[in-house]
């Protein structure tokens, strides 16, 4: 007596690091990826090029390199995401990229979450993103009104947002 056929999936939907179907869907549209993933510490953005399914990275932006702009606080909240969308934005336009499609990967989308506190400072930046308006984060959440040290945050984040912009 035989046993039961199994179809192995492969290794990397087993290990839940990626969705194939959603990847194959993303590579068809040709167009460049605004690639979002966040670690305990960081968030780190990335613009790729697929070509004959071969990813190539144009721009790469990680919330530690706020750092360098003064920038004090912890590197995974909703203001730093915020700035590490529009630092990414800001590169991005200098390589002559005005249009990306968001990849957030296999996290689960929630409103107002830090993963679209980056696509609104890619917005704000200067790149087109399709994105509804409502599932964006307050302005308030973005400034950082929501934390104990809120006016030293807004402070802060007005200079390092002047910084990119110049």
């Amino acid at each position: 007596m035989r046993g039961k056929l199994v179809k192995v999936r492969f290794r990397r939907r087993r290990e839940s690091k990626t969705n194939y179907r959603k990847r194959y869907i993303l590579l068809k549209s040709n167009e460049a990826r605004l690639v979002i993933r966040k670690t305990n510490r960081y968030i780190i953005t990335q613009i790729v090029k697929s070509k004959e399914a071969q990813d190539s990275t144009l721009c790469y932006v990680n919330s530690k390199e706020l750092e360098k702009l003064g920038w004090s606080f912890s590197f995974k909240n909703i203001p730093a995401a915020y700035l590490t969308g529009f630092l990414i934005a800001k590169k991005a336009k200098e390589k002559k990229i005005k249009k990306v499609i968001i990849d957030v990967g296999l996290y689960r989308s929630t409103k107002g979450s830090k993963l679209y506190a980056v696509i609104k400072g890619v917005i704000d930046g200067g790149l087109e993103v399709s994105c509804k308006e409502e599932i964006l984060p307050s302005e308030e959440r973005i400034k950082g009104k929501y934390t104990k040290k809120s006016d030293e945050i807004n402070k802060k984040f007005n200079e390092i947002k002047e910084k990119i912009s110049k």
